[in-house]
């Protein structure tokens, strides 16, 4: 008789939504190829016709380009679509459970806003494999806005639903919040979900031709994301006073970076807005002030990448819980800044550095800045793998000796 196999994602947590996340997040970096590598002319951004052309009249270097993006937004995109749909499952038996219970009455529940996190990015996701593999969407994108449009005002309406049970349970009765483990960025979780579902917001905003859709998308988007920057500064502040007095708690040191993330979401948001702006509504801005926008954008990144950098190195966060034997459903909030961080590297680059004429596309100091956003994405691919394997990797049971 074979031993019974376990694994720690046997153990669910409404966390393990971020493992969905973070392969929605890089497909999105491989992505980055086509939007600024890949010429298409005449749309915001590349489609299948495009990356067609490319292949077959484009340089070796440009067909090999091609090739690898789509390979890797195809394989995580299925692995995005594959956890959303084993995380729904998990999360519905566990609704059955007195743990859930437990977690609706504790500081924990605002994890569970993880939930409509992943799916808004499964939504941008599923976006991008259509421009990408499906021919001739582009003549039908606009009968698709309106339906992004209402997919995303569900799950806005799902996510303040869900954050107004938290903090109408919170804020009306005293005592049920405790303050002594409010010692991470935790709860900047629905800030989060809340920034995602705003970026999918402002897409038709930039990429329609129809000025009502344009409005809607830009008013809607701008009503989420202005939540999502008054949500995380209270969170922030709040939080990082726990933590001067208690210290960081280490299995959720990874939420000092979270701040990452958000900033690239809300940045492409605004990038999105402005563009909208500017060919609907004849809002003009220049090169050099957008460059200026994602430079500041970066700094806050930069700020809290070290911030967090500095206190996972000081708690030993990386030798237990990524390269030792230790596992957290938190690690996987690691891969999300690096993602982001890819991300926001490639719009500073070339809708920052390029537009502004500060360095020319393709030449040395592009590809030595663009150099940083594909070592990002390459450690947030092993981050993946590496969590991939502790987490759901089976292990079989030791029997017990007996007597």
């Amino acid at each position: 008789m074979s031993s019974p196999t376990t694994r720690p994602a046997d153990t669910w947590s409404p966390l393990y939504f971020l493992a969905s996340l973070g392969a929605g997040g890089l497909s999105v970096t491989f992505f980055m190829y086509l939007m600024f590598w890949v010429p298409h002319k005449g749309r915001p951004v590349p489609v299948f016709e495009d990356l067609m052309a490319a292949v077959s009249g484009g340089s070796v270097w440009m067909q090999f380009t091609v090739v690898v993006a789509m390979a890797g937004i195809a394989f995580f995109a299925f692995t995005n679509v594959r956890l959303l749909l084993w995380n729904l499952s998990a999360y519905a038996a566990f609704k059955q459970t007195d743990a859930y219970t437990a977690l609706r009455n504790s500081n924990a529940e605002s994890t569970l806003l993880a939930m409509p996190l992943a799916a808004a990015m499964t939504v941008n996701t599923l976006f991008i494999v259509g421009l990408v593999f499906v021919p001739g969407l582009w003549s039908i994108v606009e009968y698709l806005f309106p339906l992004a449009l209402v997919a995303f005002t569900l799950l806005a309406l799902l996510a303040l639903r869900m954050i107004g049970a938290f903090l109408g349970r919170v804020l009306s009765q005293g005592g049920v919040f405790d303050v002594t483990a409010h010692n991470s960025f935790a709860q900047l979780l629905p800030a989060f979900a809340v920034s995602m579902i705003a970026v999918g917001f402002s897409a038709p905003a930039a990429m329609s031709t129809n000025p009502a859709t344009v409005g809607v998308a830009f008013i809607l988007s701008t009503f989420l994301g202005t939540i999502a920057v008054l949500y995380t500064l209270l969170a922030a502040a709040t939080a990082f006073a726990s933590m001067l007095q208690h210290g960081t708690a280490r299995e959720a040191g990874p939420t000092l970076m979270i701040i990452v993330p958000i900033v690239t979401v809300l940045g492409i948001m605004l990038l999105r807005q402005n563009h909208g702006l500017h060919t609907t509504f004849d809002v003009h801005g220049s090169s050099g002030e957008t460059m200026g926008l994602l430079a500041r954008l970066l700094g806050i990144q930069i700020a809290f990448l070290g911030l967090g950098a500095v206190v996972l190195k000081a708690q030993g966060y990386f030798t237990d819980f990524v390269m030792g034997p230790k596992t957290s459903p938190g690690s996987y909030a690691l891969v999300c800044p690096a993602v982001a961080l890819s991300v926001m590297i490639h719009f500073f680059t070339n809708k920052g550095l390029v537009a502004a004429g500060l360095i020319t596309k393709f030449g040395v100091a592009y590809w030595s800045v663009t150099g940083i956003a594909l070592i990002a994405q390459a450690i947030a691919i092993l981050l993946v793998l590496r969590l991939g394997r502790q987490h759901f990797g089976r292990t079989t049971a030791q029997a017990i000796p007996a007597e």
